[in-house]
């Protein structure tokens, strides 16, 4: 497989090419839902997410666009317990639930131990609570919170690619060792991993594309992770449209997310989805979409590769 130089990036420069931020409150989550989920037992169950509102995450990676729904300050003491509380009256009840904070819940700057303590009592009736984290702020606050909490914890980490020269070009600051090492502490204390996965980032083709995904779950499970979730890469951050407008940059193909979600989940070796967020951005075919988000939702939620969607535009 082709090598390529680092696109050259860094913090500066990828923060230069920005847009301004949303409008957020401190004391209120950005947003909330409820979605399904194949849960680590094999059931189907509503799982909810709450978007916390809270500081910026300090890893400037190439691809992100979380920036735009966060503060430019730490947010003040109580208002992550107070955004938890709010967003828990508005839904439904619920057994899983994912605290989803635009960077690293393990990040002091973005959620104070001082407020662990609040946290886990508000989460304390439900059955699992998932987290996301830099795999380089994997550390002993995990465990302290773990400690705290009555429901499992489970984190999940960015792999985004095992392609060497990508990786760099991402800007991610970590290696592929730092995200074994990551899981490997968890795993042996008892906190299970998942893993987010990039289909298509810069510089690669469709094919390979497809062939660097399939790797990355190879590499996320045999790393001793529960679950993987393939996001297929998008625009939005001003970063990503000047490197579409330059030629290193190009949105996947839904009908790859289907093959590298088919693959995934014909491994057996756990867990794998597809992120089916907006899906009409990878779709050039008008007569198909709905009926390959249904089937990639099928197979999020079974498990089992789906029959496959008949069409003109796979000729």
């Amino acid at each position: 497989m082709s090598e390529f130089p680092p696109l050259p990036v860094n913090d500066k420069w990828i923060v230069s090419m920005r847009g301004n931020k949303n409008p957020v409150d401190p004391w209120k989550p950005y947003g909330w839902m409820v979605e399904k989920e194949r849960t680590i037992s094999g059931k189907i169950e509503d799982t909810g997410i709450i978007f916390l509102t809270n500081r910026e995450c300090p890893f400037h990676c190439l691809m992100c666009d979380l920036w735009k729904n966060t503060t430019d300050e730490s947010v003040p003491a109580g208002a992550i317990p107070a955004q938890i509380a709010w967003a828990l009256e508005q839904m439904p009840d619920l057994k899983y639930l994912k605290l989803y904070n635009c960077g690293s819940f393990f990040d002091e700057r973005a959620i104070a131990q001082a407020d662990y303590k609040e946290i886990a009592s508000l989460v304390k009736n439900f059955e699992t609570i998932i987290v996301e984290c830099h795999p380089k702020l994997i550390n002993d606050k995990c465990l302290k919170f773990r400690d705290m909490l009555m429901p499992e914890l489970h984190i999940a980490l960015g792999l985004e690619t095992v392609h060497p020269s990508i990786m760099l070009s991402l800007n991610k600051q970590m290696t592929l060792e730092d995200f074994s090492s990551s899981v490997n502490f968890l795993t042996k204390h008892d906190i299970h991993t998942r893993a987010f996965i990039l289909l298509r980032p810069p510089r690669l083709s469709e094919s390979d594309g497809i062939y660097w995904a399939e790797k990355a779950i190879d590499f996320a499970f045999d790393a001793g992770v529960d679950c993987c979730t393939v996001i297929p890469v998008r625009a939005g951050n001003g970063a990503m449209e000047f490197l579409m407008e330059k030629g290193d940059f190009n949105l996947p193909d839904i009908r790859s997310l289907e093959t590298v979600l088919e693959y995934g989940i014909g491994l057996k070796a756990g867990r794998v989805f597809a992120d089916v967020w907006d899906l009409g951005l990878f779709s050039s075919c008008n007569k198909c979409l709905d009926k390959r988000t249904d089937r990639l939702v099928e197979m999020n939620l079974r498990q089992k590769i789906a029959i496959p969607i008949k069409c003109e535009c796979n000729k």
